[in-house]
């Protein structure tokens, strides 16, 4: 008989997967306040990947070593790269043009696009209770978004939704790379292929700034590092459906961060809408895990 599940395991798991999100809820954070100080999007994203790299480096050389970057899939994390650094920029910038708490809860249709593409690029069969949920998962964005209401911009909106596709794309290469990368082998690749082509755009943005701003973008990429390896960790002892959960408790952080340093609050449409999103993504998850569909750290990047 299987040996029966390690509950121990599974707290430290959900533990790991909620200094996770703490650690991404405050990178989003750190993201707006260097932005209002003069940071710009490009110098952000730069800072972002590169402070994370030696914080990669030193988890994989304290872990099974850094033989494990090398790789015969040169190709697929450079095209894995692309689309990821395009899922940032989409991703920073709903932070700067949304409040925190609205550009997290849109970040919670992740889990709709992933099914959505699953159906059309990998031809997986979506039965009827997905899509149900897909078409009220977003309902629930229109109920946040308000489009006719302009209580905050429709830009910001798509630019959100936006981002969560491009995440959702993420995932789907990264199902692909799973089958024969480590999860901490593509992180690696991730950050260091994406260092060079926004080194270059950096050139053409750098800006002075004083120590403040200096001490932020620091804390950004390490900040960030640090919650995206906790992620792949986080699954190292449980399974996606025990710890996705988790991941809304985004939301109570990006409200606290929010009302701390920007003094905005959710409006009533987001607290309305974002438990429905969040329950039709929940269920989504549930209707995979129930189907035996493969899940693995590749379908929560961060």
């Amino acid at each position: 008989m299987p040996a029966a599940p390690n509950p121990d395991r599974a707290l430290t798991g959900l533990a790991l997967r909620l200094f996770a999100i703490f650690c991404l809820a405050s990178m989003a954070a750190l993201i707006k306040l260097a932005e209002a100080h003069g940071a710009s999007l490009v110098e952000i994203l730069f800072h972002r990947q590169l402070w994370a790299v030696p914080v990669v480096m030193a988890w994989l050389a304290a872990g099974d070593g850094l033989g494990t970057i090398r790789t015969t899939r040169f190709g697929a994390h450079v095209g894995r790269t692309a689309v990821g650094l395009a899922g940032m920029v989409f991703n920073f910038g709903a932070i700067l043009l949304l409040p925190l708490a609205e550009a997290t809860t849109l970040s919670f249709t992740v889990p709709i696009f992933a099914t959505i593409l699953g159906a059309l690029a990998l031809r997986e069969t979506v039965g009827r209770h997905r899509w149900s949920a897909v078409v009220i998962g977003f309902a629930g964005v229109l109920i946040v978004a308000q489009p006719s209401g302009g209580h905050f911009p429709l830009i910001g909106t798509l630019v959100g939704l936006t981002a969560a596709f491009f995440v959702a794309t993420v995932a789907i290469l990264l199902r692909q790379l799973g089958k024969t990368e480590s999860a901490g082998t593509t992180v690696f690749w991730f950050s260091l292929l994406s260092v060079p082509p926004l080194a270059i755009a950096y050139a053409f943005d750098f800006h002075p700034h004083d120590w403040t701003v200096w001490a932020m973008l620091l804390a950004i990429g390490l900040v960030g590092g640090v919650g995206q390896l906790a992620l792949t960790g986080a699954l190292r002892y449980a399974p996606v459906s025990t710890v996705v959960p988790m991941d809304y408790s985004s939301l109570v952080w990006a409200t606290l961060y929010g009302w701390t340093f920007f003094g905005m609050l959710p409006t009533p449409y987001t607290w309305i809408g974002a438990p429905i999103i969040i329950a039709s993504g929940l269920y989504i998850v549930w209707r995979e895990q129930r189907r035996g569909a493969p899940v693995s750290a590749a379908d929560t990047p961060a």
